[in-house]
């Protein structure tokens, strides 16, 4: 592909059109051969100013771009994006296609630009989550009491669906501002609050901007691993918020990073490991189908619906799946074979964090930790409970966990 086009501009365009074009942003559209982008973008360009010929992108988007290029070779291209096109738009699809360096981007203010613009709100401080092509249910994970958080918006029922999502999940005195048409001769604001949002359907090139109130008794959900326990929907198959914490810190996720949860449960490593940046992925691996469906719901109600789940008794279900860059087993480790599954999988480098309470699944630890070094440690929590007219504490099974890192000295 790299060889079909010598250089495709990508021209970002506002709803205030041509008129609100730079010189430098009109020349490689007035000099195309071809034009391809959606068809609103596409009408605001004047036909005697752009006379090359229009082609709107099909749907779906991405898997046409390679075809499209491909078929133009040797023409002058010139693609069409709304606002800036490196900003959650078509420049990263051109780019992983065509390769950057074959790309003249011509960035327009974004909608998150004139959105802050216009509510007087540092860009650098605002949280920004895309609802376009996406599911809603992401949104649950940006939410924080007191933040802001502006919502890139799919179509004109965006505002009514997030409202509703925030009605139920306990924000329901988030106040909502729709910014329409920003930019343009129609650019209008709508305000409200979740609790009584009014308008089923907006104009359909729109900004929600969120001002995030929690409502009293919701659950407070921090940033940080270790959610509370009550967060989940469990069936007692959950990794509990002290230890869970402490597993986090040993998986030690990073931006990009895969993880294998294998032995899911209610999936609260996988949840809470994705939770840490947007960019991080997870796989839960489950042999229950209705733990692997409670998982789902998990990682829905909390902002992290990307998560996948796979059906399955591992070793066998982990075949086939993406590399990871850290493993978690949280059950299942007598499990012939399992183990080494893991292992193997892992590049060097690659974490592996395993957790048990059995003595039969200590022992094997402790001979892999005899092998590979690594860190093992007991983990024990106790709480305060009523004992009587007093208070005592009541203690937790002990949680043996062993961490290694792959190929390091010890390992």
């Amino acid at each position: 592909m790299n060889g079909a086009i010598s250089v495709v501009s990508v021209v970002g365009i506002g709803a205030d059109g041509w008129d609100g074009l730079p010189e430098t942003s009109r020349r490689p559209l007035r000099a195309a051969d071809v034009i391809i982008g959606g068809p609103r973008q596409l009408d605001l360009l004047p036909a005697d100013d752009c006379p090359g010929e229009r082609i709107a992108w099909p749907s779906p988007l991405r898997p046409a771009v390679p075809g499209l290029l491909a078929a133009h070779r040797g023409r002058a291209v010139a693609v069409l994006a709304s606002g800036d096109p490196s900003f959650h738009g078509i420049a990263r699809t051109l780019a992983e296609t065509a390769g950057a360096e074959r790309l003249a981007v011509h960035p327009h203010p974004s909608s998150v630009s004139y959105a802050c613009a216009r509510l007087g709100w540092p860009l650098e401080a605002v949280e920004t989550v895309s609802l376009v092509a996406r599911p809603l249910a992401g949104l649950s994970a940006a939410l924080h009491d007191g933040r802001r958080v502006l919502v890139l918006s799919e179509g004109a029922d965006t505002a009514a669906r997030v409202a509703e999502l925030l009605r139920r999940t306990g924000w329901g005195g988030t106040r909502i501002r729709v910014l329409e048409q920003l930019g343009g001769p129609a650019e209008r604001l709508l305000d409200g609050t979740a609790a009584d949002w009014p308008h089923a359907r907006t104009d359909a090139l729109n900004v929600l901007a969120l001002d995030c109130v929690r409502d009293p008794g919701a659950l407070r959900l921090g940033a940080a691993p270790g959610l509370p326990d009550e967060a989940y929907e469990h069936d007692g198959q959950l990794t509990k918020r002290y230890v869970r914490a402490a597993t986090l810190a040993a998986l030690a996720p990073a931006p990009g990073e895969l993880l294998w949860d294998v032995g899911g449960g209610s999936g609260s490593i996988g949840i809470e490991w994705m939770r840490t940046h947007r960019d991080c992925r997870a796989v839960a691996v489950e042999r229950s189908p209705e733990r692997a469906a409670r998982i789902t719901r998990n990682a829905a109600a909390l902002g992290v619906p990307a998560l996948k789940v796979v059906t399955g008794a591992a070793p066998a279900a982990l075949a086939g799946l993406p590399a990871p860059d850290a493993v978690f087993i949280g059950g299942g480790l007598t499990v012939p074979g399992l183990l080494d599954a893991c292992w193997d999988a892992l590049p060097s480098g690659g974490r592996l964090v395993a957790n048990t309470v059995t003595l039969e699944s200590e022992a094997l630890l402790a001979r892999w930790y005899a092998r590979h070094g690594g860190e093992l440690i007991r983990l024990a929590v106790s709480a305060a409970v009523p004992v009587g007219g007093f208070t005592g504490w009541r203690q937790a099974m002990p949680v043996t966990q062993w961490s290694v890192t792959k190929g390091s000295t010890n390992a």
